[in-house]
């Protein structure tokens, strides 16, 4: 018996990708992936995008997630990309999706797809660590312990259950900032410690969770409520420079002006912006 296909036409082709940066913000951070896909699925068709379906019998919209942040962290560059069957303008399209999606959840770049392999552009992130009622000095004793050691290993405990691995290696940078009192929710004497993580993007993955499990473990530091954190950009490693660049570069039509720099990383100019302690 030969294979069964459905009836119908086959799927339209695509004619156009579009790769798109998006943020989780606020109280969205505690979205999982899979809410957000519900959510920009529901967008799309809001937006009435001309979507790339596959063929089979339970046809999906054409849409590639790359290396989405844990549930509960924030992220200012979270990328994927669409198949469209008619060509749209990238700007244009993104504030039709961002318009269709909620506050928090906001789509923020928009380019072409000119060049392949945008998941192997990603290879590096840069996280921001708000840690509350942590001293600045306390945070950089144990900053300067973790990258003093040559291996601090850490558990974590996943489906094949409890696994031991390095996670320093995978940091290319930490560092402490002290918070702005001028920018602090609460009283101005509460202390809070500022870190800013570049890690690179190793199998297994070393996620912020993992570096506190490491600050702990090299320098007992322990947090009394649990850190905010917060993706800054990811992108491609520079080895020779320790910074991140931005991955829809080399898709852009134009050059644009670089951004200010920020300690560890080359981000989009959104990015770039953003204060220590991230956006609210």
């Amino acid at each position: 018996m030969g294979k069964r296909q459905p009836e119908g036409p086959p799927p339209a082709p695509a004619v156009q990708r579009i790769r798109l940066r998006y943020t989780k913000r606020g109280r969205l951070r505690f979205t999982s992936h899979r809410d957000f896909q519900r959510a920009f699925e529901r967008a799309l068709r809001r937006a009435e995008v001309p979507m790339a379906y596959s063929a089979g019998f339970t046809p999906h919209p054409k849409v590639s997630y790359a290396n989405a942040a844990p549930t509960g962290t924030g992220s200012e560059a979270e990328y994927l990309e669409i198949a469209l069957t008619a060509p749209r303008d990238p700007e244009t399209l993104r504030a039709l999706l961002d318009e269709s999606l909620p506050p928090g959840l906001d789509i923020v770049d928009a380019v072409e797809a000119r060049t392949p392999g945008l998941a192997d552009r990603l290879t590096g992130s840069v996280w921001e660590l708000r840690l509350d009622r942590v001293a600045p000095d306390e945070a950089r004793r144990a900053v300067d312990a973790f990258t003093a050691a040559e291996t601090v290993e850490v558990q974590r405990q996943t489906k094949n259950g409890l696994r031991t691995f390095d996670a320093r290696s995978a940091v290319a940078a930490l560092t402490v900032f002290e918070e702005d009192p001028a920018r602090a929710d609460g009283p101005g004497d509460r202390a809070c410690a500022i870190l800013r993580l570049v890690v690179r993007h190793v199998t297994p993955a070393v996620r912020p969770d993992d570096v506190l499990s490491g600050l702990r473990a090299v320098a007992d530091l322990a947090p009394p409520v649990p850190a905010a954190v917060t993706r800054l950009a990811q992108g491609l490693f520079d080895e020779a420079t320790g910074t991140v660049t931005d991955p829809l570069a080399p898709d852009r039509a134009t050059v644009k002006a670089a951004p200010a720099a920020v300690p560890g990383v080359a981000v989009p100019a959104a990015a770039a912006a953003a204060p220590p302690g991230g956006p609210a």
